[in-house]
Order: structure tokens, then sequence, then C-alpha cells
């Protein structure tokens, strides 16, 4: 009896299914095709036309920006976002040394942040914290 001969399986198994991965990738590098969408392209992307809307009384709703209008409110969100510390607050918002300052001050005495001090290895330090009033005036 004759051995059928199935190299073939081989071939496909070690060479094709590799460079169905591969190909588009070394295109998608070089620019050439079609190129993938980033999460933030397809999250505001619908997936039907304007036309199709309904026409009765339909509006769309207004959308404040998102960013604070103070710079109280932007060192608050600064603190809600995790950041704990005076010099990483001041290089996310830009503020300067002694108006971040006189910020935190007010903050903190309007009972929306609290100062920890820690030990560290080269010393104290200060860990700003925000507390819940100032998490719920924030998300307010």
């Amino acid at each position: 009896m004759a051995d059928p001969n199935f190299s073939w399986i081989y071939l496909v198994i070690f060479l094709a299914i590799p460079l169905s991965r591969i190909i588009p990738r070394l295109l998608a590098k070089r620019g050439i095709g079609m190129k993938p969408k980033t999460i933030q392209e397809n999250q505001y992307t619908s997936g039907f036309d304007d036309s199709q809307k309904p026409s009765m009384g339909y509006s769309e709703p207004k959308m404040e920006s998102s960013k604070p209008q103070t710079k109280s409110m932007l060192v608050l969100g600064e603190l809600n976002r995790g950041t704990k510390y005076f010099e990483k607050i001041q290089k996310n918002t830009g503020i300067n040394n002694q108006e971040l300052e006189s910020i935190l001050e007010s903050l903190e005495k309007d009972g929306m942040l609290k100062v920890h001090q820690k030990q560290g290895l080269f010393g104290l330090k200060t860990e700003l914290l925000p507390t819940d009033k100032g998490f719920k005036e924030y998300y307010s």
C-alpha cells in the first residue's frame, strides 16, 4: 500500500499561521495598508450614520468641559487621582510654588485635604491626601 504524503500540513502549521500574524504587523509598521484605530478613536465613533437619528425633538446633550474651572479644583483633582507629593502636583498642574502652597493651605483649612508626615529613607516625607469632603466636592 502507498504511503500518503501529508508534509503540506507541517508547512501550514509551522509557516503559514505564524506568517499570518507577522505580515499585518510588518505592514502596519511600514505604514502600508489599513492602520488600526486606537482606543481613543474607537471610543467616540458611533456605529450608525447621523441621518438615521429620529427627528422627533432629539437634541444632543451638552457636555461641559472636563477641565476644572479653578486652580484649587485642579489641585483637588490631582489629589483625587492619586498624586501625593507637592513636587508632582506642581509638575502636573504647572502652578508656581507660592501659589500652590497657598492653595494647599486653603484646602487644608477647608477640610478637603489632610497632611500626613511619613518617615522616609532620607528623612520626613509629607504626603497630601484628599478627605471624603474633598472627594465629594471635586466630583459634585
